[in-house]
């Protein structure tokens, strides 16, 4: 059975995204939310990865991120793509939650060679291993072992 998410709490009081600018420097977001929104709609794939990687991510060789997928804004360092994976359309991969009463991060780490599909959100603290494939409008909120292929919402192993 995959692991469950690794999540690091921070407690906050009220709404922590009405006041998300006293947990990231809101100079710094507005630059990485230009940055990162241009890379989304760009066609040239190794730009994307250059923007992302300045935005602090760690992207691997040969990566590729379709149209109008998008990394996490706030904690774009938290996110590691490693070689040769293909990020779908409109995917969106996420490090942070914010909630009622606290906010959470966690590393995001997709292994090699793993192919996710159009549409997909990936949560935080998710680690999908190499050689793994998501279907198309899945929602991954746990770990997904190497080699296996996974979908729905939210994703479970497809046989």
């Amino acid at each position: 059975m995959p692991l469950m998410r690794r999540l690091s709490a921070h407690k906050f009081s009220g709404n922590s995204m009405h006041c998300w600018w006293r947990v990231k420097n809101p100079l710094a977001t507005a630059v990485r939310f230009l940055l990162i929104y241009s890379a989304r709609y760009l066609p040239s794939t190794s730009l994307k990865n250059v923007l992302y990687r300045i935005c602090g991510a760690r992207i691997g060789k040969g990566v590729t991120f379709g149209l109008g997928a998008v990394l996490d804004i706030f904690y774009p360092e938290l996110v590691e793509v490693r070689d040769n994976t293909l990020i779908g359309y409109n995917s969106v991969i996420l490090a942070h939650e914010f909630l009622q009463g606290q906010y959470r991060t966690g590393r995001v780490v997709i292994g090699k060679n793993v192919m996710i599909g159009a549409n997909c959100t990936i949560l935080p603290g998710v680690r999908i291993g190499d050689g793994a494939s998501i279907s198309a409008m899945s929602l991954v909120n746990r770990d997904i072992p190497a080699g296996q292929t996974w979908g729905g919402v939210p994703a479970r192993r497809i046989k």
